[in-house]
């Protein structure tokens, strides 16, 4: 703050020193962006997190916000992520009666999609010359956040980083679902979902809601499944990459 001078700068570090000013501010873009993405269509491709995202960005670097004590003070929103990710049971148990008719194809799927899900994105780092750091933070790139913050930490992982990768999987994935989908002529709502869930985690959820109940509790389901494997096999099977 002190880079703007007079009553402005001072206004600014006013506001930015209360704790309820990061919070006010990613509601703020998060609303803005949810209201931008309505105005442009709905795309598939730009979804509402990642227009939240860059106008939260923009934000902070106009008002100069430091960056660690934004963290701080939006502390509590990221804790609000495990009660919003154990409230998808909801749903869950709401279409219990569909999972239970596919529960062995489902489990015979997850090992194989978390592994690849994994394995793909360490692989192709390693290939191109990144740092362990690098490498720890990207594996549990399609994982829902809370899993793949604790992940990331046990790994020696930087959360910045893993985040970033995680809005890159969750935008890329659910395009790749939408375009690959119709190409393909899948439209049986069970797998689109579960597909979203496993491959594009929280993203790839709040899509699949969007198409219907159905393939909402399928993404739940994917979502949850993939970050209970990956949170038990992740950490064991990186450090055997590492041997």
């Amino acid at each position: 703050m002190s880079e703007i001078a007079g009553p402005l700068g001072e206004a600014l570090a006013a506001v930015t020193s209360s704790p309820f000013a990061a919070i006010a501010l990613t509601l703020w873009a998060f609303l803005a962006g949810a209201w931008l993405f309505v105005r442009m269509g709905r795309p598939v491709w730009c979804p509402p997190v990642l227009l939240s995202a860059v106008i939260l960005a923009v934000g902070l670097v106009l008002l100069r916000y430091p960056i660690e004590q934004y963290r701080l003070q939006a502390h509590w929103l990221t804790v609000l992520l495990g009660p919003a990710t154990v409230a998808l049971g909801i749903p869950l148990y709401q279409q219990m009666h569909h999972i239970r008719a596919l529960w062995k194809p489902v489990l015979l799927l997850l090992p194989l999609a978390a592994t690849l899900a994994a394995f793909y994105a360490l692989a192709l780092a390693a290939v191109l010359g990144a740092s362990p750091e690098a490498l720890a933070s990207l594996a549990p790139k399609s994982v829902t956040a809370p899993i793949a913050i604790g992940i990331t930490e046990q790994l020696g992982g930087s959360v910045p980083l893993m985040m970033a990768g995680l809005l890159v999987t969750g935008v890329v994935a659910t395009w790749c679902v939408d375009v690959f989908g119709r190409r393909l002529r899948v439209t049986d709502e069970r797998i689109i979902g579960l597909v979203l869930g496993l491959n594009g985690h929280a993203i790839g959820t709040v899509r699949a809601f969007e198409i219907s109940p159905l393939a909402g509790a399928f993404a739940s389901l994917g979502m949850g499944l993939t970050g209970i494997f990956t949170a038990f096999m992740l950490p064991f099977a990186f450090r055997l990459w590492q041997v």
